[in-house]
């Protein structure tokens, strides 16, 4: 059978409702499959399941430390003990990005950095107990499946013991980073001292059986291959149709500058787009995909929006960690300029929390705010 006519037959499985094989996915990895042809038909499925509504979050970023105990190839952001880039900040620094985000009407303060090897869990556990008594009602979504891992291996205790006392800390769900690719051979090269990708898996549905909801990440354009970016999202397919806890997927666009893969090119804005569609058709039990502006581009983010994204992510105030591989977009995208974005792609812009519940404010940037 030719590409072209597989593609018409993957387009009536998907009119029909049905569920893409890995095969299949593989098939949509193919130049010779029209673009335009695949985004139309993640638009339909992004269509059936949120309408023309598309998403965004009032939120910033907190990095409490870059010094790292991994220190991966595709990692620009991470230093060790001693180098003139490395930092760790104060408490009181810490809670002045709260305070700081709580001005600017955030509802959420994404949490994630790196492994300090002089500072134990409490360190870490601290932060979010510290920021939740300082700002109550600020959505905490807090350390990737790695970081808690590391902190379960650190303390000696399960991870369930772990994500227990995160939660009486004040955390609220779980981002999705530090999933890279499950591949264990390209998983070796790009971050071989990060746990493998059944811990990361693993550390997720633990968190599901205790209520919390989480994210996940695909980070692509490296060495990984189409076959693998496949195995990937059907990984996490399969543990979404066993627990449901998973809110949105996030492929995330590689940035080689400053990483040790700095040989490697950034790959086009056309294969971004690719894999965002494909992500959506897969992906046919997740409710939402992000096309993360920092990582994609404002404009790429954009026109994702008509294949297969549903959500702009939010304004990112603070964001370090792409940044420092290269992302040369904005350090923050206000609101307004947000809901433009979303107008402009013939979409209807909706403010949400982190649990994905329409945010209603009192006056247009007002930070007084309430959820429904």
């Amino acid at each position: 059978m030719s590409t072209v006519s597989a593609f018409e037959a993957i387009r009536e499985k998907v009119h029909a409702g049905g569920r893409l094989s890995a095969a299949e996915g593989e098939l949509l990895f193919e130049p010779e499959v029209d673009l335009h042809a695949l985004g139309e038909l993640a638009d339909l499925v992004r269509t059936r399941k949120n309408g023309r509504l598309a998403y965004y979050n009032t939120n910033a970023h907190l990095n409490p430390t870059n010094v790292c105990v991994y220190r991966c190839p595709l990692c620009a952001y991470s230093a060790d003990p001693g180098d003139p880039r490395a930092y760790v900040l104060g408490t009181e620094e810490i809670l002045a990005r709260g305070r700081e985000a709580v001005e600017q009407g955030c509802t959420e303060l994404h949490i994630v950095g790196g492994l300090h090897p002089d500072k134990d869990f409490s360190w870490y556990r601290g932060i979010l107990g510290a920021l939740h008594a300082e700002c109550p009602r600020l959505h905490l979504k807090a350390w990737t499946a790695v970081e808690i891992a590391w902190f379960a291996a650190r303390s000696g205790q399960p991870v369930r013991a772990v994500l227990e006392q995160l939660i009486e800390a004040g955390l609220g769900s779980l981002p999705g980073g530090g999933a890279e690719i499950f591949d264990a051979e390209v998983r070796r090269q790009v971050s071989p001292r990060k746990p493998d990708a059944a811990t990361w898996l693993g550390v997720h549905r633990e968190a599901h059986a205790l209520g919390l909801r989480s994210n996940a990440t695909m980070l692509f354009g490296h060495l990984e291959d189409a076959r693998q970016r496949v195995d990937h999202l059907l990984r996490l397919r399969e543990l979404q149709d066993q627990t449901g806890g998973f809110q949105a997927f996030i492929p995330l666009a590689f940035h080689p500058e400053n990483t040790q893969l700095a040989h490697l090119r950034r790959v086009s804005g056309l294969v971004d787009l690719r894999v965002v569609a494909v992500s959506r058709l897969m992906l046919d039990n997740f409710d939402h995909v992000k096309a993360y502006w920092v990582s994609l581009g404002v404009g790429t983010a954009q026109i994702a929006l008509s294949y297969g994204a549903d959500d702009l992510d939010g304004t990112v105030r603070h964001e370090q960690i792409h940044h420092d591989a290269g992302a040369k977009t904005p350090e923050v995208l206000p609101a307004d300029e947000l809901r433009a974005l979303i107008v402009e792609a013939g979409c209807e812009p909706v403010e949400r929390d982190s649990l994905y519940r329409r945010v209603r404010r009192d006056g247009v940037g007002s930070g007084l705010w309430s959820v429904e």
